[in-house]
């Protein structure tokens, strides 16, 4: 057992990768981020804000739909400067979607997930802005979050646990002790150009999207496929809560309130390259149309702006929409017989706090560190405390 205080790096600034340094840092590691952008720049900065009650994976991916019903009730608690608890409906427009209703109501009570079918004037009436002619609506604890202020919330916490960010520093390889374990990594101070060295016990690979990419440097290969979707954002907030279309996860099928805007998502393609995704007007255009299915009127609303962001989806056999949302932690000692690196990829903003606690024992185990993982108990600290 380590009796020492444990060291560990943290590659990546998202969501996952403040959430890991947040608790690391509170099991009493002394943790450093290296982060080739600034906080949240990569798919976390670019998401759609939806804190998912589940209900969009209930019937199609069980095990995700329970972690995000999990950690949605548990953010609820610890991030409330981050939540807008409005609540969300899911909306049947025709018959394929009434005939998805039944799955779609047992799959919620399977995986825990409160849901009550609510009288389709009654849905009008909250929200009259829908479209008039839904056939029946769902009502479920999604809710809006604003993932700046979710990232800064965790990594400030982290802050006040002693981890330090090395924020525009891009990471360009492994280093290696005498006999080949990863004891740290080689990154580019991007502001001076200067090449910088950390090290520590061991060494987190929470890239998201980029992944892949990162393992590669060491040797490794990690079944991440980055998955884009393009998002389009209106200049009105057409309803108050998360409207989803009652079907399987397809492209257009969720609208989220975000302040005083609407935003519409989102498209499914796999991509090799993560970085430098062009949004591409046939996308765009197919997300207007989809926004006026559930509201008639964004139909006639100006288009704020469109961006596309890259999932992290764990690769296998199938593909898209048909890859799991669940995440998976790598110990590249078990699988390729490196020591010193494990990678966290897959999952959710929504699921990236229990992401990390899984991560952490991992860690912990590995460096026989007996410290429980506490971050669903306590409050994040103010996101303003990050700067401070």
């Amino acid at each position: 057992m380590k009796t020492t205080q444990p060291s560990a790096i943290v590659i990546g600034a998202g969501f996952t990768g403040c959430a890991l340094a947040y608790d690391l840092a509170q099991r009493g590691f002394a943790v450093t981020v290296v982060e080739r952008g600034e906080l949240a720049s990569g798919t976390s900065g670019r998401t759609h804000g939806l804190l998912h009650s589940g209900a969009r994976y209930c019937v199609t991916d069980a095990e995700a739909a329970i972690e995000c019903i999990q950690e949605n009730m548990i953010l609820r608690r610890i991030a409330k400067q981050c939540i807008e608890y409005n609540g969300g409906y899911f909306v049947a427009l025709d018959d394929a979607d009434l005939g998805y209703a039944p799955a779609f109501f047992q799959g919620a009570q399977n995986c825990g997930i409160p849901v009550e079918e609510i009288d389709v004037q009654r849905a009008l009436a909250a929200e009259p802005a829908l479209n008039p002619k839904i056939l029946a609506a769902y009502q479920v604890p999604d809710a809006a979050f604003d993932p700046l202020r979710l990232a800064m919330a965790f990594a400030a916490s982290a802050r006040q646990h002693g981890a330090k960010f090395n924020t525009f520093h891009d990471v360009v390889g492994f280093l290696r002790d005498g006999i080949g374990n990863i004891c740290g990594v080689s990154a580019v101070n991007r502001h001076a150009g200067q090449p910088v060295d950390f090290r520590a016990d061991i060494t987190i690979n929470a890239t998201g999207a980029w992944a892949g990419k990162v393992a590669e440097m060491a040797g490794i290969s990690v079944p991440v496929r980055p998955t884009p979707g393009v998002m389009v954002a209106y200049e009105k907030r057409v309803t108050q809560r998360v409207i989803n279309r009652l079907c399987e996860p397809d492209d257009g099928d969720i609208l989220l309130p975000q302040r005083r805007m609407a935003v519409i998502g989102t498209t499914s393609f796999e991509v090799e390259e993560a970085d430098y995704i062009p949004v591409y007007p046939d996308q765009v255009k197919q997300m207007h149309q989809r926004a006026a299915l559930l509201v008639p009127e964004l139909e006639n609303i100006k288009m704020r702006g469109a961006y596309m962001s890259a999932r992290p989806l764990i690769g296998g056999l199938m593909s898209g929409r048909s890859l799991s949302r669940t995440f998976k932690c790598y110990d590249h000692q078990t699988d390729e017989e490196v020591n010193g690196l494990v990678t966290v990829t897959g999952g959710k903003a929504t699921t990236c706090r229990v992401m990390a606690e899984k991560t952490a024992d991992l860690v912990c185990q590995k460096l026989g560190w007996q410290r429980a993982c506490e971050t669903a108990q306590h409050p994040l600290a103010d996101y303003h405390l990050y700067y401070s």
